[in-house]
């Protein structure tokens, strides 16, 4: 048998309490304006005290394309360069809930993503890694509580406790509607699913986290810094309101709800946003869920690196961008960072291109000594006036939601979708302008660039192509593993989690009992469809 591989290759796995020419650091210095330590409420200056000193953020490079093999031998490369937590990228098929045999699957599988519809799929992505030493992220919503029952009957597969399990699942429907759009079913059965999910992590998965209220697609689809805070945080009080309805309790939530958030070009502003994020949140725990415990109150997340910022012209160019975001996230005080290759406008990063990722964030930790101080940029003024700022700003937009009714209904009346999409035409009319300056893009005078994109930048590096062979042995391999099961077994297991669907029972419970019946990602959607509907528009 393959030995797993071990993550860091003697990499440290804390920083460092000197400089380079042997000065002694304090953990933290002080900030004037902000009379609390980190590791203090409201945790404007980090959730721990020493934050970096004692533990590096999680090194989760996020990857999945092509097969489940592919997926896995990526996954095996990373943790053998150093990462130090997985996160799977699904493809369109498997987030919305269709088999890769299915016809409306036809030519999106394992296009950006790895192509999951059976606990064998997820068997073998997790080939040779250890599901109980690994932290997994899996970045999927509408039909996240299929892939956490794949995951749960894996682990049972494999002997391995569930107390055990490690990680995150997204979870997060109510961004879905407002920007990203995977949705499969509609917002109300969404949320209760959701909350299904909290319900049966808390009784079965204590070391899991439910739920990553996302606001970094609301910033890819264009919204500003303070409008990802404010739609983000409000997003998160409609989760406890639904959690309370299904009897999770808040004091649960609290201490398993994980947040992600973007980090964007401007330096400055992205440091303050994440700190005022935190201290807002912490706030918000207080004042409106009425939990005084610190730890319900501290705000863990992960960043990633803006996706919508990298450009195909002059691709190079985009290592710089990502070096600055993931800079500006371990400023902020990120508890888990993924870094985006820069070839990632032009396709799938390739095995080079992520390495220089995920060199970038070691680089980071190791070299530059920005992890060796808690809030190092704490005090200074324009990073606290920014962070003010921030946190007003955001206070104003959870207030007009909650004026209309909360995050639930404002997405029903279009509120949030109105005015991303106002600040994203306010952003493309400043760059168009030359207003907004985007270094080595088309736009011609100080951006660098005085003629069209040369067909040479797409060359220049050469991006991660899916081979379109592999969808067509994909079908083949799904259509015979479908082929080997017993009837009655998958007959028995579509019966219970329809009964359970139409019974308002917890679904998941019967999703981990047809994954063990070996039904696929699109008969478990296709129960639900029965009593939900499906989606439109």
């Amino acid at each position: 048998m393959t030995k797993p591989p071990e993550p860091g290759r003697g990499l440290p796995t804390r920083s460092s309490d000197r400089t380079p020419s042997g000065l002694e650091l304090p953990s933290a210095y002080p900030a004037p304006a902000e009379p609390h330590l980190p590791g203090e409420f409201p945790f404007t200056r980090g959730i721990h005290r020493d934050m970096y000193r004692g533990r590096l953020w999680t090194f989760r490079q996020y990857a999945g394309f092509g097969s489940v093999r592919e997926t896995n031998e990526r996954f095996r490369y990373l943790l053998a360069e150093g990462q130090t937590g997985i996160s799977v990228a699904f493809d369109l098929p498997t987030q919305i809930g269709y088999d890769s045999d299915d016809p409306l699957a036809m030519g999106e599988v394992g296009k950006v993503g790895v192509p999951i519809s059976t606990v064998d799929d997820v068997d073998a992505l997790f080939a040779g890694i250890r599901l109980e030493e690994a932290s997994v992220s899996m970045t999927i919503n509408s039909t996240a509580a299929m892939l956490l029952a794949f995951l749960v009957a894996t682990a049972r597969r494999r002997g391995i406790a569930l107390e055990r399990l490690r990680g995150t699942v997204q979870n997060d429907m109510l961004k879905e509607f407002i920007a990203r759009k995977t949705d499969r079913f509609p917002l109300q059965p969404s949320i209760r699913i959701v909350t299904e999910v909290f319900d049966y992590c808390r009784r079965e998965l204590p070391h899991w986290n439910p739920i990553s209220v996302s606001g970094y697609h609301m910033r890819e689809a264009g919204s500003n810094a303070v409008q990802e805070v404010g739609f983000t945080l409000a997003n998160a009080l409609q989760y406890f309101e639904a959690a309370k309805a299904r009897g999770v309790p808040a004091e649960y939530l609290a201490r398993r709800i994980s947040f992600f958030w973007n980090a964007h070009n401007h330096l400055l502003e992205e440091v303050a946003k994440f700190r005022a994020a935190r201290r807002l949140w912490a706030k918000l725990v207080r004042e409106r869920l009425g939990l005084a415990d610190p730890e319900c109150c501290r705000m863990r997340f992960h960043a990633q690196t803006g996706g919508s910022t990298l450009t195909s012209e002059e691709p190079e160019n985009n290592a710089v961008r990502v070096a600055v975001q993931a800079l500006a996230a371990v400023f902020g005080g990120t508890q888990s960072l993924h870094t985006n290759g820069m070839d990632e406008a032009l396709g799938l990063p390739s095995k080079t291109s992520a390495r220089v990722a995920l060199r970038t964030q070691q680089i980071i930790a190791f070299e530059s000594g920005a992890a060796d101080v808690a809030d190092p940029l704490g005090g200074a003024p324009a990073i606290e006036a920014l962070t003010d700022a921030i946190e007003d700003g955001a206070r104003r937009i959870i207030a007009q939601i909650d004026a209309l009714g909360g995050a639930l209904t404002a997405i029903e009346n279009g509120y949030q979708q109105a005015s991303i999409d106002e600040e994203a035409y306010r952003h493309q009319r400043a760059v168009e302008s030359g207003e907004r300056v985007v270094v080595g893009a088309i736009r011609s005078g100080s951006s660098g660039r005085d003629s069209a994109t040369s067909p040479a930048d797409a060359r220049s590096l050469a991006a991660e192509r899916v081979d379109p062979a592999l969808e067509e042995t994909r079908v083949l391999e799904l259509r015979r593993w479908k082929a080997s099961r017993a009837p009655e077994d998958v007959a028995r297991a579509r019966r219970r989690l329809g009964k359970d669907v139409a019974g308002g029972r917890n679904v998941v419970e019967a999703l981990v009992d047809g994954a063990e019946a070996r039904l696929t990602i699109g008969e478990m959607a296709g129960e639900l469809v029965t009593t939900f509907g499906e989606q439109r528009g």
